[in-house]
């Protein structure tokens, strides 16, 4: 399931996010380096006096960065205390330098590895992403269908041997391995700018609780679960005002429909009525010779797309159904029963 390519500006926005990221990371590093230097620069120049003669606040400034490096750019000053503080800063400086290197270093091999500390800079580089948890037959087909919506996700699993957990990396998405039920791992996530979560495990409890968790970082989330127990997803919708689904409710309109007649394609349900998706060989009444927009009104289907020959195409409310066209259509179940009675001649038939 590729992920349709960014474009170039949207590509060079998420490598400047992701730059920034790493810029946050290493802020106290950075905050350090500049208070020493400073500091030093200041002392130097207000201080520093060889022979009786003072520097310049450039040479102040230039003597305090090579300090850093332990390369001191002046003669040995006159007063013990700016001996002292010759002595002090080029240990500050290496200290503050070899732990944003280390800290750089492991941030780059956990880059390769996987390692939480990488997942949390790729999402601090995401914003209105959604935040998907568990990789299992649900979750992979979940994310596949995100990402060709073109959505940001974040992939959060428990176990390491998940069936779909190396396909998914390999797809280039931030899989987190670790504790669904810990806070910890919604925060590396980074939850707050996240615009929805879905909760698709195959633990009910676990579901519930990451939804909570997630409601109580972000309350404006949208969150989505998956239930097994058919009666606590009304319970919970109500008092959580949250999607919840049962597989099993999901399922069973497909299946009801798939034998009951082979033409269509697909199914839901809008409040107690079972809305349908087939495909209609078009070869005589009703259908025949209707504009799209006379279909719909005086009919009652929608139809969604046309296949004439070897040419699909989104028709307009203008255009004729003809003889031989294979239609799309979504009608009520009763209804598309009516257009489409099997064994008949002269009628709408299956694709």
């Amino acid at each position: 399931m590729p992920r349709p390519p960014r474009p170039l500006r949207q590509r060079v926005h998420v490598q400047l996010r992701y730059l920034w990221a790493l810029l946050k990371r290493f802020r106290v590093t950075f905050l350090l380096l500049a208070t020493v230097q400073i500091a030093g620069s200041l002392i130097f120049w207000l201080g520093y006096t060889r022979n009786g003669a003072g520097i310049s606040l450039a040479q102040a400034m230039g003597n305090t960065y090579f300090l850093m490096l332990g390369q001191p750019a002046l003669e040995m000053p006159d007063s013990w205390w700016l001996v002292l503080t010759e002595a002090v800063i080029p240990v500050l400086g290496i200290a503050v330098l070899a732990d944003g290197l280390v800290r750089f270093g492991f941030l780059f091999f956990a880059k390769h590895r996987n390692d939480k500390e990488w997942i949390a800079v790729q999402a601090l580089t995401l914003k209105n992403h959604v935040v998907l948890c568990g990789a299992g037959r649900i979750g992979y087909r979940v994310l596949g269908r995100l990402q060709k919506l073109g959505m940001d996700v974040v992939v959060v699993e428990r176990n390491e041997n998940a069936p779909f957990a190396a396909a998914i990396r390999d797809e280039g998405v931030p899989l987190l391995i670790d504790d669904l039920r810990s806070h910890n791992a919604l925060e590396v996530t980074n939850i707050r700018a996240a615009r929805a979560i879905v909760c698709a495990t195959d633990d009910d409890l676990a579901n519930l609780n990451i939804a909570l968790d997630a409601r109580r970082f972000n309350p404006k989330i949208r969150v989505v679960m998956r239930l097994f127990d058919d009666d606590l997803v009304r319970k919970v919708e109500d008092a959580f005002q949250v999607e919840a689904f049962s597989t099993s409710s999901l399922a069973a309109p497909a299946f009801a429909a798939a034998a009951l007649d082979s033409c269509i394609r697909t199914s839901f349900d809008i409040g107690d009525q079972m809305v349908v998706v087939g495909e209609v060989r078009v070869v005589g009444p009703p259908l025949l010779e209707l504009t799209v927009a006379r279909a719909q009104d005086e009919v009652g289907i929608r139809v969604l797309r046309i296949k004439r020959g070897e040419t699909s195409f989104d028709p307009k409310s203008t255009e004729k159904l003809r003889e031989g066209d294979l239609a799309l259509i979504q009608a009520p179940f009763e209804l598309f029963e009516k257009v489409v009675p099997s064994g008949e001649e002269g009628k709408a038939g299956c694709g």
